[in-house]
């Protein structure tokens, strides 16, 4: 050990880098947890379709509180597939805060479309724009997430 040099630490630590940020990039959710939430979405628009207005705000707040009772377990990230499960310090801590954040911001999509599309008189806007946020959640949501996570060095 005492014989190392410079260059040889350098490659060593640069290797060990690289290794840890090819782990990192494991983190994540499993790509289940997306299909799920896009299906939820749906059915939250159709409800919110046919149900009377009151009954449609109880069904989202009952996705809300089932999400917040099942989620907490994969909102760290550390845990997308079976073959790894990496640590909180390599996952980051801002994980569960980007998820809700990236949640929050489809809220707003799925709002403004379905103001959108229904001032241009299409008929169940917010069934359409449910469908639309889903299809980006459930094909997109593991990128984005990526992407996300990037932007604030979670």
């Amino acid at each position: 050990m005492d014989n190392i040099v410079p260059e040889q630490a350098r490659t060593a630590l640069d290797a060990a880098d690289r290794a840890r940020r090819q782990v990192a990039e494991e983190v994540g959710l499993p790509r289940g947890y997306w299909w799920a939430m896009a299906a939820g979405w749906i059915l939250l628009g159709v409800l919110g379709n046919v149900l009377p207005p009151w009954l449609a705000g109880v069904a989202t707040v009952g996705f809300g509180v089932g999400h917040g009772v099942l989620a907490p377990r994969l909102l760290d990230g550390r845990r997308r597939t079976d073959r790894l499960q990496v640590s909180a310090a390599v996952a980051g801590r801002r994980t569960p805060l980007v998820v809700v954040g990236m949640l929050l911001g489809l809220i707003g999509v799925t709002v403004l479309v379905a103001l959108a599309l229904d001032a241009d008189g299409a008929g169940h806007a917010g069934i359409w724009a449910a469908v639309l946020t889903a299809a980006v959640i459930g094909f997109g949501g593991p990128e984005m997430l990526r992407v996300l996570r990037r932007w604030a060095r979670a």
